[in-house]
């Protein structure tokens, strides 16, 4: 196993559920020194959501991976202290606490930066930290509803549709990510840290593409298509002889060629609409009326070879058995295996991404509640037994 690239940073990730303790796992999976900090008698939710086994939340196993497990009322002065100490020799804090929490306990950033002025501060909220809905509770739900994501997404005829996973929280720990690391960059030229205001409302809008502008220039609106697009065709998911689904991308025009010439109909290539995305999109029923037949009589094998020898882009729709069986995910070990102490080997996602020189790992999966306790407040603070048993009975830890 390798440290990562990030060994030696210190983050504490004081987030609950999603957005920014994803942020803090995949800092973590890089070799940062991630502390999860908890409240002793309300864990985070993240903990409990999802499947379990054995009552363990499998969901936990994964975001909770490489991280410390402490505990601390910060709502009481002695956690707000606490947690103040470990902020004053750390490098990065994730929070997701509504606007004005972390002041009313004495841990704004302000304070955070008198004793320690490098320290970057992630605060992750459905709103952000100013404008009239900052104080409202904000979960990746409401995001995906209010980005425009929602009102795009599902067929002409249907409703409005949300995404059946955290989609608008896994982008916001994704821009936390790029953020933290843009704003360590900084620190190295300034020596100082700054804060970041992450409104999970922004990212899912940025990665929507051109909308607004389009809404700006023309007045046009982003209609609900099912799995067309309003930018090229032949696109959408389609149904093989033997009961199995493929997804067609041709956003490219020479796959578009290439994909009509393999059904059979290379005549509509020379109609003047073919030459662009958005003209074969508006011909998309045609299109879809040349290469429907062609695969609904064949096989999904016989399918993905005569697309491969055609050079054109083509997939299986997957669930999480094909995944695990695709020798492309196994070459890149997209699935790894790690031993866990409650659940033995336990097969979850790797790393995003690979570095030739320091990839990282996962050293460890989800720890139990206020697991780390002791080696963070007797090996880090020096916080003698005595304080501890003391810190513990108050219920403070």
């Amino acid at each position: 196993m390798t440290n990562g690239p990030l060994n030696g940073l210190v983050v504490l990730d004081v987030a609950t559920l999603f957005a920014g303790p994803l942020a803090a796992t995949i800092l973590g999976d890089f070799g940062a020194e991630v502390i999860k900090v908890e409240h002793p008698h309300r864990p985070d939710p993240a903990r409990t959501h999802g499947p379990a086994k054995d009552g363990h939340g499998l969901w936990w196993k994964m975001l909770g991976r490489n991280k410390k497990a402490i505990t601390a009322d910060l709502g009481r002065p002695e956690g707000a202290a606490l947690l103040r100490r470990l902020a004053a020799e750390a490098d990065v804090l994730i929070e997701n606490f509504r606007p004005g929490t972390l002041e009313r306990w004495g841990l704004s950033p302000e304070t955070l930066h008198e004793d320690n002025p490098g320290l970057v501060i992630a605060r992750v909220t459905g709103f952000g930290q100013f404008g009239p809905y900052a104080g409202r509770p904000g979960f990746g739900t409401l995001a995906e509803s209010m980005s425009g994501f929602a009102a795009i997404t599902g067929e002409p005829d249907g409703p409005p549709t949300l995404p059946p996973f955290g989609l608008a929280d896994g982008i916001s720990a994704l821009t936390c990510v790029n953020a933290v690391t843009v704003a360590l960059l900084h620190r190295q030229v300034s020596g100082r840290g700054q804060v970041i205001d992450l409104a999970i409302i922004e990212p899912l809008l940025t990665v929507l593409g051109p909308q607004p502008s389009a809404y700006d220039q023309l007045g046009y609106l982003q209609p609900r298509t099912g799995n067309r697009s309003v930018n090229n065709a032949p696109r959408g998911t389609y149904r093989t002889r033997d009961g199995r689904w493929v997804a067609l991308s041709t956003s490219a025009q020479s796959i578009a060629e290439r994909v009509m010439r393999l059904v059979g109909h290379p005549e509509v290539i020379e109609e003047p609409w073919f030459t662009s995305g958005s003209g074969r999109a508006e011909h998309a029923d045609e299109l879809d009326a040349c290469l429907i037949p062609w695969i609904a009589t064949r096989n999904l094998s016989e399918i993905m070879s005569e697309f491969e020898k055609a050079q054109a882009a083509i997939a299986p729709v997957y669930e999480i058995p094909d995944v695990f069986a695709d020798p492309q995910f196994q070459a890149l070990d997209s699935i790894t295996t790690v031993d866990d102490p409650d659940l033995g080997r336990l097969r979850m996602q790797n790393l995003m991404f690979r570095l030739s020189e320091t990839p990282g790992s996962i050293r460890w999966t989800g720890l139990a509640h206020g697991a780390s306790n002791e080696e963070v407040y007797r090996g880090r603070l020096g916080l003698p037994a005595t304080e501890i048993d003391e810190l513990r009975a108050k219920g403070i830890i």
